[in-house]
């Protein structure tokens, strides 16, 4: 997490309260053989997405544990995206639904721990979706933009 943290402050030089604007750091866990295809796919055409986004590689969305999401949240993440496949279409048959299941539970953890629930997003990107795949990551950093640092919220909660 480190790292990621060392990139964003490069990408947007100094930080000063005054003079710097809130670049949000999302982890986004994605699957290997959809979302992390749609991502790749999204470079190659040069479609613009954040730079924002850590890409974790998953080999299916239903690896993605409530504990590498909490984790991510407690090492400096403002929020986590999940990219999976889309219904019917894991590789695996079943991992994508698993990780639809988890979710809500996973928002309400979210919720109990002080973390607003709404720094965790579930969305579907196959690899023939690299425009959706920009789309879905612009709008996520919109929302986490807008929400704030993840660290005020569990220093006054």
């Amino acid at each position: 997490m480190s790292e990621m943290s060392t990139a964003t402050k490069g990408a947007t030089g100094p930080e000063t309260a005054e003079s710097t604007p809130f670049e949000p750091r999302i982890v986004a866990f994605m699957c290997n053989w959809c979302s992390y295809a749609g991502a790749d796919n999204a470079g190659v055409a040069r479609i613009p997405s954040p730079a924002n986004i850590l890409p974790i590689r998953m080999m299916c969305s239903g690896r993605v544990s409530p504990e590498m999401i909490l984790r991510a949240f407690r090492q400096g993440a403002d929020g986590v995206l999940v990219l999976a496949c889309h219904i019917g279409d894991c590789h695996y048959s079943t991992g994508n639904h698993r990780t639809a299941k988890r979710m809500p539970v996973l928002r309400r953890i979210l919720g109990y721990v002080g973390i607003n629930p709404d720094r965790l997003e579930l969305d579907y990107v196959s690899s023939a979706e690299a425009t959706r795949y920009a789309q879905v990551t612009t709008a996520f950093v919109e929302r986490i933009r807008a929400l704030g640092p993840a660290a005020l919220e569990t220093q006054d909660g």
